[in-house]
């Protein structure tokens, strides 16, 4: 009998113009937490839609306890016992917690559906799984983490072997983080094999047995985790060494202030409240704070998203007032959005229509669009980005995270927006990525354009701001300047308030 519980051997797939996987191994042990780490674009998803049966390999094979399967779509990956919880979740949000578990495994008789039987079994799924949830409560309804321990309900339901997760902790606070790992813990103690992605090199280390490295669609090589250090996985990922995380920021905010914001009030009487800033012009002014600060709630109402109930904004010395993102990019203003997939990308677009969306008015002359003015700028602005994709027609939804979060940057550069809002810029991207998208936000810092940048990373927050605010329950509790920046003085303001919900940044 093998040793390992998955072995894929020599995988490769093709696509129009790019060999995402060349010759790639990955073998998993049963009852271990395998992580799969890579730059975006180094083929880690694309090889997990392999395993998951959403691509079939071009070559190579795929093995169970020493024996070949053939993996035709995702059901049969699952009546292999095969789950896959995806980064992005989508869940049927106007259906109950219970039915989106057992979807397309309802339980009972002859067409109809046994609704207790389904109840009692979703009930035992989750007492096992220590979660307060309803399974009767709307999908739509719940938060990030209830929506990723779901999906893991519903991989136990199915007596996963293999579970895959996909970047499982990027919208989930230190406090569920916890109840994730504790919940990964007895599964490795029951045997199942967990394969895990994720940028986050502090969580890798803790909770992994072997770490495999890919690089632009191949295989590097495959550690125990113990022993490993961040330095080194940094370096087998990109294949070079990586001395800073940050690069050096030149020059200083100017004392000119480009937008002042006095004493704001969401119509929404749950969300923010007596907001006051000013931005200065070259300032990167990040935005600290736990989940529920209402951080995301707040640029949402800068950028016309939202309502504003009371006060002012003045922007380069004239009252401000967005009624609509129309409003708010007439006023030199752009909003990156947190979730791409879900309020970012038009995913069944090409790259060039994702890119210059945001500035179609500037290439239409009596109602005719300018084609080529178009595809010269867009070509422009993903060259310069970096963006990895075969041609502008590429559709963005099949591109990695870090170079749809480049498309999605470049669409608000060719605005020329003078005050750029980027929401969790870099969440879901890897180390190379995210350098390559803090150069591009000193990039314009040096041509005097100011950021506001939410982001829930500690290190990013401290390594890239010039000042930050930290929000607590909708409120502003406090600003720092560098010399003032510690973790420490960031969680004091960030759980300022008594009865605040204890979830981290």
């Amino acid at each position: 009998m093998s040793e390992y519980l998955l072995e894929m051997r020599n995988i490769t797939k093709t696509f129009p113009g790019v060999k995402a996987l060349d010759n790639v191994q990955l073998n998993v042990r049963a009852g271990t937490v395998h992580a799969l780490m890579g730059e975006n674009g180094a083929g880690k998803s694309t090889l997990m839609k392999c395993l998951f049966g959403i691509y079939k390999p071009d070559g190579g094979e795929i093995l169970l306890n020493g024996k070949p399967v053939n993996i035709r779509s995702a059901r049969d990956a699952m009546d292999h016992g095969i789950a896959m919880i995806h980064q992005e979740l989508h869940p049927i949000r106007f259906r109950s917690v219970m039915e989106n578990v057992w979807l397309g495994r309802f339980p009972g008789h002859f067409g109809v559906v046994d609704h207790k039987a389904m109840y009692d079994k979703t009930k035992a799924l989750f007492d096992d799984l220590e979660l307060d949830v309803d399974p009767l409560a709307m999908a739509g309804e719940q938060s990030a983490a209830i929506l990723q321990m779901m999906e893991i309900a519903r991989a136990v339901s199915i007596n996963a072997k293999i579970i895959i997760m996909d970047e499982p902790t990027s919208s989930l606070s230190d406090r569920e983080v916890e109840h994730l790992f504790k919940i990964i813990n007895r599964l490795r103690a029951q045997g199942v094999a967990m394969i895990y992605i994720s940028h986050k090199m502090k969580e890798i280390l803790e909770i992994s047995d072997e770490v495999s490295i890919m690089r632009d669609g191949t295989y590097v090589g495959t550690w125990p985790a113990v022993g490993l250090t961040t330095e080194e996985i940094i370096k087998q990922m990109v294949g070079r060494e990586m001395t800073n995380q940050f690069p050096p920021r030149v020059g200083k905010p100017s004392d000119e202030v480009v937008l002042k914001v006095e004493h704001l009030y969401s119509t929404d009487k749950h969300s923010f409240k007596d907001v006051s800033f000013e931005l200065h012009k070259g300032e990167i002014l990040g935005i600290g704070g736990l989940v529920g600060a209402q951080r995301t709630e707040f640029v949402e109402a800068l950028f016309g998203l939202r309502g504003i109930e009371s006060g002012t904004v003045d922007k380069d010395g004239k009252i401000y007032k967005a009624k609509s993102p129309r409003d708010a990019k007439s006023h030199g203003l752009a909003l990156l959005t947190e979730e791409r997939r879900a309020t970012g990308i038009f995913g069944i677009l090409p790259i060039l229509e994702n890119a210059v969306i945001a500035n179609q008015k500037n290439y239409a002359s009596l109602g005719i669009l300018n084609d080529a003015k178009r595809e010269r700028d867009a070509a422009s602005s993903c060259k310069e980005l970096n963006v990895k994709a075969p041609s502008l027609e590429t559709l963005i939804q099949n591109l990695s995270g870090g170079n749809q979060q480049k498309v999605l940057i470049a669409r608000w550069l060719l605005t020329n927006s003078d005050i750029l809002i980027l929401d969790e810029p870099t969440r879901g991207i890897d180390v190379g990525a995210k350098y390559e998208i803090y150069n591009i936000m000193l990039g314009q810092i040096a041509q005097n354009k100011s950021i506001i940048m939410i982001s829930s990373e500690m290190p990013e927050l401290m390594g890239m701001s010039d000042r930050i605010m930290v929000m607590c329950e909708g409120r502003v509790t406090g600003f720092l300047n560098k010399d003032q920046f510690s973790q420490e003085e960031i969680m004091r303001l960030a759980t300022m308030f008594a009865g605040h919900k204890k979830t981290a940044a």
